[in-house]
């Protein structure tokens, strides 16, 4: 196992959503299952940035070729797991990643428990997240959408969303104010601000690695690798799982779960390959 230790959650401050490890930190999640993966003698975990994946000839027993960021060290291997993920790009304010993971979050399923009651924002350059603000409204009726900047388009949801109460403001954000991550103001360009407790973003995801296009995989209209139900991409001895393949929903239990799966598909055809040789 191949890992450069640079999660997509590492900004959170809890995990939620796995049975049984509900509100766990992120870290500490990755501790247990290094420490669970340990137990197997098969397994070997590396600390390493793959930079580079290489598919040699088809017909080689090792036709796959990584190449690390560690003295250039290489390695060879029947298949490749692909459960790089997502990485989040924020919106261009200033200063939002002091407040992201802390006050400032990215899923309302996640984080809209701990937030509830609270007044909230929710940010996006282009909102087109209608379900998004409605979930967020859910856990709160104090809450102002921010377009930072952008024209929100649809008026028949404008309407309806004045109509709950719910201000839109089109500004552009200039920054946060709060102490130690916790959102107090949101300042604008104009120079107008608002008080606000926390908030949800809508980020870009998008892949954190560019190895499923180096090895051809085919990729789904919202950016995730394409895969069948045991991982398999269309490239043979290539699978994906967990966030890769799964944009949305991104749910740390659903990527346990696709990365199972991909497990399965991996250890049935190279038991099936082996037995035929």
């Amino acid at each position: 196992m191949l890992d450069n230790n640079t999660p997509r959650n590492a900004v959170s401050q809890e995990s939620h959503g796995f049975i049984t490890r509900d509100g766990i930190k992120p870290k500490e999640f990755r501790e247990i299952a290094h420490k669970e993966l340990g137990r197997y003698p098969s397994v070997i975990y590396a600390k390493r940035e793959v930079t580079s994946v290489i598919k040699n000839n088809e017909n080689s027993k090792l036709p796959f070729e990584l190449l690390t960021s560690e003295n250039d060290e290489r390695y060879q291997s029947k298949t490749i797991i692909i459960a790089t993920g997502l990485k989040d790009v924020l919106p261009n304010i200033e200063n939002i990643s002091d407040y992201y993971g802390k006050s400032l979050f990215h899923c309302p399923y996640c984080d809209g428990y701990e937030l509830r009651d609270k007044p909230l924002a929710v940010i996006g350059e282009q909102v087109q997240g209608f379900h998004f603000i409605q979930t967020t409204y859910n856990w709160s009726k104090d809450l102002i959408v921010c377009t930072n900047g952008e024209a929100f388009q649809n008026s028949a949801q404008k309407t309806l969303l004045e109509n709950k109460g719910i201000k839109i403001i089109e500004h552009k954000i200039k920054n946060f104010e709060g102490k130690n991550g916790q959102i107090e103001k949101i300042v604008f360009e104009n120079g107008e601000s608002v008080l606000r407790k926390g908030g949800f973003v809508m980020p870009q995801p998008v892949q954190a690695s560019g190895f499923g296009k180096q090895l051809g995989c085919k990729y789904n209209p919202l950016g995730g690798i394409v895969v069948d139900l045991f991982g398999r991409t269309n490239i043979q001895g290539v699978y994906a799982a967990g966030d890769a393949s799964v944009i949305t929903p991104a749910q740390l239990i659903i990527a346990a779960a696709e990365g199972v799966r991909a497990a399965a598909g991996v250890n049935t055809d190279l038991t099936q390959r082996e037995f035929l040789e």
